[in-house]
């Protein structure tokens, strides 16, 4: 079946431009999706209780063009039941879920102590507020031997940098001048507290938690819908030390 992107937005076309693969199942060589779910699919049992932290609207499972991305990262239905919790009412109506509870910003979650097998958080760790405290809750919560996987933006990565050079009442504008194709719901204010190797150290030390976090380059997101922009950024992440690549996948086994 031939694979028809006319009438697709232009970040799309860029893409396709580029990365030529992603007409073959509808992903990148370095879609970061893939790369994250795929390690938590190899981690997960069927008789696992998973909770996502931060779950919100569940719209990257909803609105992603690919089928095999949607199947990778619906975890319901291939573990014994998963858990939504956000501080955002959307939640409720995530499709992902099995189970949803709403709670209070960095206040103690409402679960008793070692009852998930995993945590998941999807771009949730940059907008944490206090660390220390979300930190702890997570290791409360989470059965010994269990785990937490969390995908972030690098702190130090440029768009973070930038980022935080901006004030989080005018992120939205700009993100709909830089990514036109995301939705304003989608948008929360940042805080970069808990995105670094460095701070998921610092609060959830070997102490408790074995460590296998990594840092991984994919491909751009932030390019205005601008093939220019596109191809400087591509560069740029291409010829930028590991320090500086653009996620950092948390892989955090407890002890």
């Amino acid at each position: 079946m031939r694979s028809d992107f006319t009438g697709h937005p232009p970040s799309r076309r860029i893409l396709k431009h580029y990365f030529p693969e992603i007409g073959a199942g509808g992903f990148t060589s370095l879609d970061g999706t893939i790369e994250f779910y795929t390690r938590i699919n190899a981690l997960i049992r069927s008789e696992d209780i998973v909770l996502d932290f931060g779950a919100g609207r569940g719209a990257a499972l909803s609105e992603s063009r690919s089928d095999y991305k949607r199947a990778l990262m619906r975890l319901s239905g291939k573990v014994a039941k998963v858990v939504g919790v956000d501080i955002d009412k959307a939640v409720i109506d995530n499709p992902g879920l099995d189970e949803v509870a709403v709670v209070r910003a960095n206040e103690p979650l409402p679960f008793a102590d070692a009852s998930f097998d995993m945590i998941v958080s999807d771009f949730v760790f940059e907008h944490v507020t206090d660390p220390k405290s979300v930190a702890a809750e997570l290791r409360r919560i989470l059965k010994p031997g269990g785990w937490i996987c969390a995908r972030t933006p690098n702190k130090y990565c440029l768009v973070s940098l930038a980022t935080r050079l901006i004030r989080n009442s005018s992120h939205k504008g700009l993100l709909r001048r830089v990514q036109p194709e995301r939705k304003s719901i989608d948008i929360f204010p940042t805080a970069f507290r808990l995105n670094s190797i460095r701070d998921v150290r610092t609060h959830f030390p070997q102490m408790f938690f074995e460590d296998y976090t990594y840092r991984y380059e994919a491909e751009p997101s932030y390019f205005f819908n601008s093939r220019l922009v596109f191809v400087v950024m591509l560069l740029i992440n291409r010829l930028s030390p590991p320090l500086l690549r653009s996620n950092l996948f948390v892989f955090l086994r407890k002890i």
